[in-house]
């Protein structure tokens, strides 16, 4: 129990740096481990975050929290004695993305400075300790189970230990790959769009309107619609577009920029604020759009690329390469992924229109070009590959032995992490309050010393 415990834990990582920001009222300290201290709100704030996120919490979540404060502290502890390094630059990013995370789902940094009862700048530095801590517990981590590899005698092993009626079910499984592209607007549809924006920002700058009045009811990016537009950049940043970002970082606050052209369509930008290296804005995106004529000509191009697929004349990864607009096609070679970062997809992780393509496909298959909209609201035309289709199945080696591989690596690594707690937990000073003293897997630690 406790090993696969202790591996969980410390893949999770440690809960106070992701914790959403939140005023305490009265704390104390519960627990002491080598010169750092934990408190009642370390794990009261945990269990009410994860509750605001309807997360499924684990049977006495204070024990199980406990443990995994516990641990990452004594692996902290042994990071700053081995001297494993963790740069400050790296803190420092993990802190802009918090902030700006924290800005998106709050509004701006005046509500956070009003949730917290802290600025914006105590705010960071109180956050930078249990960054840090995570960082150097995740870094010990990885020194002690590196090293550590799998058999196929070993997976073999394990998976016979498990019990016949206990052996995981999978519905269908997937893989495929697919081939993209967005069709260009016409010439009309592109002056449209510029004139739309342009007519904006007039209305703004005349205060005949607010730019996120605007751009909550017009703009065509659904990932700032809610928040009126807004974005938190940082000059570090390199995620955004080339123009988009140098625009942006290039006006004074309260000025609205020209119409500029960016990879996902037309914009407009509002400095709202600085401070330091951030900038916050708000932007309006317009799409041109496309019509029939547009996706017809994508259509036949994707027709003769199918052709030269089936006759074998281009291979599937040369098609992508010259071919697909989709960006995470050269990460992935047009691999679908899933959401937990593997190729095996499962029906429900297709919309409608993916699986009645595949429907008629048997492995090895092209679907035919296909228009759609993506999750964007942007129109393409896409040829579907199944590479492969698994049928509904009880879990065996033949079929499933990545997975039952991963399972067992981690157990292997869970048994070196204990061993190495066994070993070394008895250099710590560990005191906790009574309460937690009774909490099984923490009196497994307690008993190390």
């Amino acid at each position: 129990m406790y090993r696969i415990l202790l591996s969980f834990l410390l893949l999770t990582g440690f809960h106070a740096a992701m914790a959403q920001p939140k005023k305490v009222v009265g704390d104390k300290i519960i627990g002491v481990v080598g010169d750092r201290i934990i408190l009642k709100s370390d794990i009261d704030n945990q269990i009410a975050d994860a509750k605001r996120q309807e997360m499924e919490l684990p049977p006495n979540p204070e024990c199980f929290l406990m443990q995994q404060l516990v641990v990452n502290k004594l692996l902290a502890l042994q990071a700053d004695k081995d001297s494993i390094p963790v740069g400050e630059d790296e803190i420092e990013a993990d802190i802009d993305n918090r902030i700006r995370f924290f800005i998106q789902q709050y509004g701006s940094k005046e509500v956070i400075e009003q949730i917290t009862g802290k600025t914006i700048y105590q705010f960071r530095e109180e956050m930078r300790a249990p960054i840090k801590e995570s960082k150097l517990a995740g870094a010990m981590r990885n020194k002690i189970v590196d090293n550590i590899k799998i058999t196929p005698a070993e997976v073999k092993a394990y998976f016979e230990k498990i019990p016949a009626d206990s052996l995981a079910f999978y519905e269908t499984e997937l893989e495929l790959g697919e081939i993209v592209v967005y069709p260009k607007a016409g010439r009309e549809m592109e002056e449209y769009a510029q004139e739309e924006l342009n007519e904006f920002k007039r209305m703004v700058e005349r205060k005949e309107k607010k730019f996120e009045t605007l751009a909550s009811l017009y703009t065509d990016d659904p990932g700032s619609k809610q928040s009126g537009g807004m974005y938190v950049l940082n000059k570090k940043d390199n995620q955004w577009d080339p123009t988009f970002f140098t625009t942006a970082l290039s006006l004074k606050e309260g000025q609205i920029s020209r119409v500029i052209k960016s990879k996902f369509g037309y914009h407009i930008i509002q400095c709202v604020s600085r401070q330091g290296e951030e900038i916050t804005v708000r932007h309006i995106l317009k799409v041109p759009k496309i019509n029939q004529e547009d996706i017809q000509q994508e259509i036949l191009k994707l027709d003769s690329v199918r052709l030269l697929l089936t006759e074998g004349r281009l291979t599937f990864g040369e098609a992508v390469s010259k071919f697909s607009d989709a960006e995470q096609s050269k990460f992935t070679g047009g691999r679908k992924m899933a959401p937990d970062g593997s190729s095996a997809l499962t029906i429900d992780q297709l919309d409608k229109d993916q699986v009645a393509l595949i429907d008629a496909l048997q492995p090895g298959g092209f679907s035919k070009p296909t228009a759609f909209t993506d999750e964007r609201g942007k129109k393409g035309v896409r040829i579907l590959y199944l590479i492969s289709r698994s049928e509904p199945h009880r879990e065996n080696l033949r079929e499933d032995y990545g997975k039952i591989a991963a399972r067992a690596l981690e157990q292997k690594k869970a048994k070196q992490l204990e061993q190495w707690f066994r070993k070394n937990a008895s250099g710590f000073y560990i005191h906790l309050d009574e309460q937690y003293k009774r909490c099984e897997p923490v009196q497994f630690l307690l008993g190390l010393q």
